[in-house]
């Protein structure tokens, strides 16, 4: 009787599936996480985008060094880029170009997210985001008179106003307060008025805020408390809400994914996020115009952002604008 002889380990390892994943594109990807310097660039890519000249500022290090190790990051899938005006901003890559790949990827930016960010890294990060904020607010002290002259080059309310109505009163669950944040002249506060008991308007432009206080009071809408400041204000005053308002704000905002976020931590239980904003876009003369930030957002980064902050994703409407925008009404909820 003949015995068969036991297989050795080659021939086991020649006999498994094989994946269509290169070991070589594993390798790459490792040996891009794998720089001590490559490794705080993916932390501090966590929940915003820089430019290189940006990151450069937060690592203090030469553009030239910054651009190689950034190359090395993009070309292993790892990071993302995206044009807005002059500059290309980098962000992280959720989902990896190689499907095979996403799993390690996966476990990779879960890993670095719960590492520490350096101190002094944090420090630089704040002070650019400082001046991101401090440069919008500076557009909207300087240009509160033309706001609606200049709301009205990419989308007027009258356009889209009476779909964000709507989807306000689709959402309603819980009537006793209501936040918006950034509510320009007002244009939807009076439905916030009528729909909630209290109602907070916040804005960190004090000339805008003063225009909107004054609409506001022609209209005698008396449930309106105005503040001036941003979310952080809010977290720290408490001003948690059944509903929160973004109309148009996150392309002003420097740090759009901490926002949403500071909106979770303000949702009281079963409260709903609306936001509505500009589809992606390469119109870039919005920035110099209408003092934009961000050329839009793609929809699933704002989905990306709304999980990461515990909401779950809710109704959805597109509307196509004569001049090429597009905007994006999303709800999100708070379970």
């Amino acid at each position: 009787m003949l015995k068969s002889r036991p297989m050795n380990n080659l021939s086991q390892l020649d006999s498994q599936p094989r994946s269509a994943t290169d070991t070589s594109a594993i390798t790459a990807l490792c040996k891009a996480a794998g720089d001590p310097l490559r490794m705080q660039v993916l932390k501090v890519l966590q929940q915003n985008a820089y430019g290189v000249l940006e990151l450069c500022q937060v690592f203090d290090i030469r553009q030239p060094a910054m651009s190689h190790h950034l190359k090395i990051l993009a070309n292993s899938g790892l990071v993302a880029t995206r044009r807005e005006g002059t500059t290309i901003f980098y962000r992280r890559n959720e989902s990896h170009p190689d499907i095979d790949l996403q799993p390690l990827q996966q476990t990779l930016f879960h890993t670095i997210d719960e590492a520490a960010l350096d101190p002094g890294l944090r420090t630089r990060l704040e002070t650019i985001n400082r001046e991101r904020s401090a440069a919008s607010v500076a557009f909207f002290n300087h240009n509160a008179a033309r706001f609606e002259e200049n709301q009205d080059l990419i989308a007027s309310w009258t356009d889209y106003g009476d779909s964000v109505e709507s989807f306000l009163d689709s959402s309603l669950v819980n009537s006793q307060s209501a936040l918006e944040i950034g509510p320009g002249y007002g244009q939807f506060l009076r439905k916030l008025s009528e729909c909630f008991n209290f109602v907070t308007a916040l804005d960190n432009s004090a000339e805008m805020l003063e225009r909107c206080r004054a609409r506001s009071e022609s209209q005698k809408l008396e449930n309106i408390t105005f503040k001036l400041g941003d979310t952080i204000l809010a977290e720290s005053e408490n001003i948690s809400s059944d509903c929160i308002s973004l109309n148009m704000v996150l392309h002003h905002v420097p740090t759009p994914a901490s926002v949403i976020s500071d909106c979770s931590r303000l949702l009281n239980p079963k409260g709903v996020l609306l936001i509505t904003d500009l589809c992606a876009h390469d119109q870039e003369w919005v920035q110099k115009a209408c003092g934009d930030l961000w050329l839009g957002f793609e929809p699933q980064e704002l989905t990306r952002w709304a999980t990461n902050a515990g909401l779950v994703q809710g109704n959805s409407l597109y509307l196509a604008q004569r001049n090429g925008f597009r905007i994006q009404l999303r709800q999100f909820l708070k379970s």
